[in-house]
């Protein structure tokens, strides 16, 4: 993991996850600096991670208020037991339905979370991080925000997509892709992360992304894209359209096993 600045207010844990054939997702978490720190989600759970160090570069755990976990996922959920234990004074922030879905993991401090729905608040000391529901998702539980002081929206999995390289995927501005390729691996994420999105009404789907329009965020922090700054209207173009666009289709058992064999010594070149 890699960490750099956005703006004076947020910092941001930068890690990706190689997927074959599709290309390098981005995994963020996000450390805002606000009166009452807040860590946004928590990494990868793989063993070769190591989330709480790359955050104890930034803050000390121990001063951190609020682990705003955006859904229960697990590569949004990695480092997040070993934080609670490392931050006695933070409150975890979910949904209901977020904390149903890890309690089948593991046990939760339940004297510890704070349940927060779409269209609710959180007063963080010197700003208010308004919660809503993005208009793509793959958890029903998944609830991003507005910090309505640094102008950025935390979007979750919205707005995410695959990169061609590990240097791209954990950049500092995703500005450096080229806008066609960026809007070609937007709709490729859509189709994977959201395939329920080629079946929806268009203008139903087109009434969750209006009040994005309304907020017209300085900035956009998603888990799965390095950060956009001036971009809002070119993603909200992006995902406008997608309704009705093609099912993402994976690889199959022979397709994996051509896989297989290109690992093995000797296989093709």
């Amino acid at each position: 993991m890699s960490t750099h600045k956005v703006g004076p207010d947020t910092t941001v844990l930068a890690d990706c996850l190689e997927v074959p054939g599709i290309g390098f997702i981005p995994v963020n978490a996000f450390v805002l600096h606000a009166d009452q720190p807040v860590v946004v989600d928590t990494g990868l759970g793989l063993p070769d991670r190591d989330f709480l160090n790359t955050l104890g570069s930034v803050v000390d755990p121990a001063d951190v208020r609020w682990i705003w976990l955006t859904h229960p996922d697990r590569d949004h959920t990695g480092g997040l037991f070993e934080l609670l234990e490392a931050a006695p004074g933070a409150r975890l922030v979910t949904t209901f339905m977020g904390a149903g879905i890890m309690s089948c993991e593991r046990p939760l401090p339940m004297d510890r979370l704070y349940f927060l729905n779409p269209g609710q608040s959180l007063d963080v000391g010197d700003r208010t991080l308004h919660a809503f529901r993005p208009p793509l998702f793959d958890n029903p539980a998944t609830v991003g925000f507005y910090d309505d002081r640094s102008h950025t929206c935390f979007s979750s999995d919205c707005f995410g997509g695959p990169l061609p390289s590990a240097e791209t995927a954990t950049g500092t501005d995703v500005a450096a892709v080229p806008a066609g390729d960026l809007r070609a691996a937007q709709r490729l994420w859509a189709s994977v992360d959201s395939p329920w999105v080629q079946m929806v009404d268009p203008d139903r789907f087109l009434a969750t992304v209006e009040p994005l329009r309304s907020m017209d965020p300085e900035t956009i922090l998603c888990t799965h894209l390095p950060p956009a700054t001036g971009l809002t209207g070119q993603f909200l173009d992006t995902i406008a359209a997608l309704p009705g666009i093609d099912a993402f289709v994976g690889p199959d058992q022979a397709a994996l096993e051509r896989m297989l064999a290109d690992f093995e010594p000797g296989g093709p070149a």
